[in-house]
């Protein structure tokens, strides 16, 4: 078989990333994994491809490229409809027509020496000459057929192939890129199945989809072929692997989620194109579990850095795993094209004030935008013109072909669908939000309603009620001046982490353990080490919550350990100060199963909460699966960046328990770099600062308990509010003296609560008194930031 240019068949093995004008970017991709990256431990199944020659020589030989291209010349893609009946007249075109003779010649001979005479299954995929630039993604917009059998049903599914350039999203994608129609062919590559019906299959990132984050594999995962994650028909499992962890050779998985996975696509009755495949329900049980174990994880995202190192890009990977041998290939690698080439030096956020907005779903948030607008409900092609620049599209799913309307749309709400689906990737180069899996938005959403569609608030995208304003900040990082102390962040949501890491930081000041306790776990401690003993209906909705963890009490370590080692590696170089949880009694009682165990208190705030608790016999045991999830992070992750607050610390004496207690669950204060910081947030605290300090290595103020004690306000009180003033002077005086104390013997001093994030001036104040660090919201960090450099003059 000749490799020269004329050539209309090449093995897979002969290809590399230089051979894109011959065989596209998916096959000379998959040729140069191949040829270079086998004895690194990537495993990609062989094959070969039709060239582009083979492509080209088919329309011209045939009349077809002259007809095709007067049609598309006279075509408005802008046109629904027009666009629709081009495309399929053209495709009719292309599957009607006859190979030339030596084509089918070339073919017939490669499958033979594939095959080696057996009967195998292979998938036929397309691949595009133009495909996969650095500033285009042309992904889903051909045709991929699985389980094609026999050398005749092959020929089909190459011309189905070829005609795949055709589709309505591909016509419509080239235009609005300025691609020519005839500057780009087509390439089928024939490849061996990998048997992942019996097991499972998924695409990967070599970075966060979300925020561009660049250093954590992020992969998705469902039962079967790997078409239902592609498509967005199935909501996959989803994980997160930090590279560095994976480089160290140290535990690397910091995210599960796991995915509904109702459905998944095997084997047809026939290997044809019509029936190669089928989709069946997936077991329940097989649902509650996640898809991949820790081990094939980490086999999966080293395979990952092994490509992204080789191509020296952000890489877009599908994958699959052959459930009868349990091996891991593949199947598909190309530049990941959308966050990759964004501006890191420019910030855009989107806020808005939801604190009195009505929930009316919500899904997997794609893309870190808010749209409103008014819901249109699509639910095939044949109703797109019912989306009118502007509105919400709502669907059971979209696909690659709906392209041409989701840009008219302001957001995107979709039934089904990962957060790595082809319509995901889209809307993320369209810059249109979209929330995909929200399960029956068809159903809650009604036509024609005023929404507000955000996905700003991190993992989980939200469908509010009504069109809300919201207001869009930019910033470029290069313009913050220097400052004469740290600027930290107060960061409760491991969702958004990865994105604020891109705001100018020095760490996390106060990361609060009970906001991932609430977030990703929402059940009470105790209830979980009781399990046995729980009322039926606590214990069937707590088993739900848990599914996919080993045990009960390993569901809420695992979750504390995801939390915290998210926040970790996003700020790997950074101090991570992680608040030991600070419910109060009323708070954990909202928790799943919290009745049964907490007491009921006139004045929670000044109740059985912080320190007290952890050294109490009725909740040590709650307390100690906090300490087993640090010590993990600390000691078997390596992420000793993270650093331990103790809040709520009332007497001495409460100071050397805990200290005691921490050191007992393996915590020792000083033992592999580790600080113990206290919470300052009771008048005691900084009259006693020297005392307190002879326990930890720093104090970190919290002005909120701290304003409220001094001044004796309830600040959960509207009715005296306006007296709620961190800056009134007998708090100062506090303050100063926690400072000094710090001061003199050399320790840490940060402030962590919500004074400098609401008063600017408060914050310069400080930064006069020489606090080390002042940590704060992230939505205040770039107007204090620059106030402070600005003298504290607005």
């Amino acid at each position: 078989m000749t490799a020269q240019s004329t050539a209309l068949v090449i093995n897979l093995d002969k290809l590399g990333k230089n051979d894109i004008d011959r065989v596209g970017g998916k096959n000379a991709s998959l040729g140069e994994m191949i040829s270079h990256l086998s004895d690194l431990g990537v495993s990609v199944p062989g094959g070969f491809a039709t060239t582009a020659e083979a492509f080209n020589r088919f329309l011209t030989e045939t009349g077809l490229l002259d007809k095709i291209n007067s049609e598309l010349k006279a075509l408005d893609v802008d046109d629904v409809n027009a666009l629709t009946a081009t495309g399929k007249k053209i495709r009719q075109w292309i599957i009607d027509q006859e190979l030339p003779k030596d084509l089918e010649q070339e073919v017939r001979q490669a499958f033979e020496e594939m095959s080696g005479g057996e009967d195998i299954a292979v998938a036929v995929r397309s691949s595009a000459t133009a495909e996969d630039l650095p500033d285009a993604s042309f992904a889903g917009q051909q045709e991929t057929y699985l389980n094609i059998r026999g050398i005749d049903n092959v020929l089909i599914a190459i011309k189905e192939v070829f005609s795949s350039l055709y589709n309505d999203r591909a016509i419509s994608y080239r235009v609005h890129k300025g691609f020519e129609h005839a500057g780009v062919a087509l390439s089928a590559g024939i490849q061996r199945m990998v048997r992942s019906e019996t097991g499972a299959a998924g695409v990967m990132f070599t970075l966060d989809t979300e925020s561009g984050f660049d250093q954590v594999v992020f992969i998705t995962s469902s039962y079967g072929l790997g078409e239902m994650v592609v498509q967005g028909a199935v909501n996959p499992d989803e994980f997160y692997l930090s590279k560095k962890l994976i480089s160290d050779n140290k535990p690397a998985v910091i995210r599960r989620n796991l995915g509904s996975k109702h459905k998944k696509m095997v084997y047809g009755d026939e290997g044809s194109t019509a029936k190669s495949v089928k989709t069946v329900d997936v077991d329940k049980q097989d649902r509650m579990q996640f898809s991949l174990s820790t081990e094939e994880l980490t086999e999966l995202a080293k395979q990952a850095m092994t490509i992204e190192k080789h191509y020296g890009h952000a890489m877009d990977i599908e994958w699959a795993k052959d459930g009868d041998t349990g091996e891991i290939f593949i199947v598909q690698a190309r530049p990941e094209t959308v966050k990759s080439r964004q501006d890191s030096n420019i910030m855009e956020r989107y806020v808005i004030d939801t604190s009195n907005a009505k929930i009316l779903c919500e899904g997997r948030s794609i893309g870190q935008r808010i749209g409103a607008g008014k819901v249109r409900i699509v639910s095939n092609l044949n109703e797109m013109d019912k989306v009118q620049e502007g509105d919400v599209l709502v669907s059971d799913m979209t696909d690659p072909d709906w392209e041409p309307v989701m840009k008219r749309a302001s957001a995107i709400i979709t039934n089904r669908g990962g957060r790595t689906c082809h319509a995901a990737i889209i809307a993320r180069e369209l810059g249109v939000p979209a929330i995909v899996g929200c399960g029956n938005a068809t159903e809650l959403l009604s036509d024609g309603q005023d929404v507000t569609v955000s996905c700003a608030e991190g993992d989980t995208g939200f469908i509010y009620e009504s069109q809300l304003d919201f207001e869009v900040q930019t910033n470029s990082i290069e313009s913050m001046p220097d400052l004469a102390f740290k600027i930290m962040m107060n960061v409760g949501n491991p969702d958004r982490a990865f994105s604020f890491t891109q705001m100018p930081n020095q760490g996390v000041g106060l990361a609060r353990l009970e906001f991932i306790i609430n977030r990703m776990i929402g059940v009470h401690p105790k209830a979980l080490l009781n399990m046995n003993s729980l009322p039926r209906e606590v214990s069937q909705a707590i088993s739900e919550r848990i599914a996919g963890y080993a045990s009960p009490v390993d569901f809420y370590v695992d979750k504390l350990v995801e939390g915290i080692s998210t926040l970790a590696v996003a700020f790997m170089d950074q101090p991570v100060i992680v608040r030991m949880s600070d419910f109060k009694s009323n708070e954990y009682a909202n928790l799943l199963g919290g009745k049964l165990y907490e007491p009921s208190e006139e004045n929670p705030m000044l109740g059985f909460r912080g320190a007290s608790r952890y050294v109490s016999e009725n909740f040590r045991d709650c307390f100690e699966l906090e300490c087993k999830a640090l010590k993990r992070v600390r000691d078997e992750m390596g992420l000793t960046n993270v650093e331990i607050m103790i809040p709520f610390v009332r007497t001495t004496d409460e100071a050397r328990q805990v200290i005691e207690l921490l050191e007992k669950n393996g915590l020792k204060r000083g033992e592999n770099g580790l600080r113990i910081i206290m919470m300052c947030e009771l008048p005691t605290n900084a009259l006693l600062a020297e005392d307190f300090l002879e326990y930890f290595d720093g104090y970190s103020i919290g002005s909120n308990d701290l304003t409220q004690l001094t001044l004796g306000l309830d600040r959960d009180s509207g009715i005296i509010s306006h007296l709620f003033d961190e800056r009134d002077p007998a708090v100062k005086k506090l303050l100063s003296m926690a400072i000094a104390a710090c001061r003199k013997q050399g320790k840490y001093i940060g402030i962590c609560g919500q004074g400098p994030s609401d008063h600017p001036d408060l914050a310069y104040w400080l930064m006069e008194q020489g606090i080390t660090s002042v940590s704060l919201n992230p939505d205040s960090v770039l107007d204090t930031w620059f106030f402070l450099a600005g003298d504290g003059e607005k």
